[in-house]
């Protein structure tokens, strides 16, 4: 067997998935209509990209790799590109990326997340 077909045929063993996240739908309807609302309302007049890359932010900084995962194709689907959404999590250095209206958007999305 060559290096490669060895390296090739070795299993990586990846961590475990951690446990499931809550079901707020069913154990909390009311909290959960709420926090539906108050996306609907936060979402108001930004366009589906910009939208997708507040949610992105909001979940890096949340630490959220569920929501990191469907906001990023969200994204994509919109129209953002792989570059812009890239260099999101370091927006502050990254700033000739995004316009003015943008960066005012993601400065938001710091100050009210943690």
């Amino acid at each position: 067997m060559t290096t490669t077909e060895e390296s090739t045929a070795t299993t990586v063993a990846y961590a475990t998935e951690p446990t499931p996240r809550l079901d707020w739908a069913a154990l909390a309807p009311d909290v959960f209509k709420a926090m539906v609302r108050l996306d609907a309302a936060a979402g108001r007049g930004l366009e589906p990209a910009l939208r997708e890359l507040v949610k992105i932010r909001a979940s890096q900084i949340n630490h959220c790799a569920f929501c990191l995962d469907m906001h990023t194709k969200d994204a994509l689907a919109a129209g953002e590109s792989v570059e812009r959404i890239v260099q999101l999590s370091a927006w502050e250095e990254s700033r000739h990326f995004y316009t003015e209206r943008e960066l005012a958007a993601l400065e938001l999305t710091d100050a009210v997340t943690v």
